[in-house]
């Protein structure tokens, strides 16, 4: 089928029409599964997370970033997907001020946009997990509602709060032990190759346009959801595919049952 006979086929399902050829065919092609999957069993609303917490950390750093480096989180933000109505229903936004390195480079500023204020204005690391956790506990996340958390990239958990807890002598929050890496749901659930997964790249294949401003926390975030959201639409069940196990991270298994993350808790200062 050309592109053109794709879309009119979507378009006659009353599914979305944007995107590349190949996401078109995946589109078609999963309608009709779940047609069919249908027709044989009803299906279980319940087995999958009610919402899933998208996280794009912001970390300090140089223009020439050496290894020896050290990237503190500056900005956590937060944007809840709901994934019974598939819209953002609420979002979390807080500066953080770093420690080893409290002034910021000219270039961090000019990338990110948070300026020295905003981090000299904000609290340290810790208490802004502990806002973290209260603020996920209102919504009765982990309690009342299942969830994961997801990501862009393996970075944001294994690296950029693996480093911050260190830093902050605090241990890993068990909540974000697992987390659903979208670059590689993306990848496999499109079959394109790992260098058209970056965040741009998935949204123009999706026929999207990047909303607001590059490599701020929270509009990278909501990027990042709008992607989720139209895989979901597609067919596609994200899932947890990584975890951190004993400071390490580690791939799992797509036979993993889905399972919710545990109700957040602050973790323990380390001795």
């Amino acid at each position: 089928m050309s592109r053109d006979e794709l879309r009119a086929k979507l378009a006659e399902f009353r599914l979305e029409t944007r995107g590349v050829k190949d996401v078109l065919k995946k589109r078609l092609k999963n309608y009709y599964k779940k047609q069919k999957l249908m027709q044989k069993e009803p299906t279980n609303g319940d087995s999958y997370y009610d919402y899933i917490c998208v996280i794009d950390f912001e970390a300090t750093c140089e223009e020439d970033n050496q290894p020896e480096f050290t990237h503190e989180i500056i900005e956590f933000p937060i944007v809840l997907l709901n994934t019974h109505t598939l819209e953002i229903e609420d979002t979390f936004q807080q500066y953080v001020k770093p420690e080893i390195n409290p002034q910021l480079s000219n270039f961090c500023i000019n990338l990110t946009g948070i300026t020295q204020d905003h981090v000299d204005k904000a609290d340290a690391f810790p208490q802004v997990l502990q806002n973290v956790v209260e603020w996920m506990r209102q919504r009765e996340l982990g309690t009342k509602y299942s969830y994961t958390i997801l990501t862009d990239g393996s970075w944001d958990m294994s690296k950029f709060l693996n480093i911050q807890c260190r830093i902050s002598r605090i241990k890993y929050p068990s909540f974000a032990k697992k987390w659903i890496n979208i670059r590689k749901s993306y990848g496999n659930f499109y079959k394109v190759p790992r260098n058209q997964t970056k965040l741009t790249i998935m949204l123009e294949k999706l026929g999207m346009n990047y909303d607001g401003r590059p490599h701020s926390g929270l509009d990278d975030s909501k990027n990042i959801a709008r992607i989720a959201i139209r895989m979901l639409q597609d067919g596609c069940e994200l899932r947890v595919n990584e975890r951190m196990h004993g400071g390490q991270l580690m791939t799992v298994s797509s036979s993993t049952p889905v399972e919710g993350a545990p109700a957040p808790q602050m973790p323990h200062f380390r001795n």
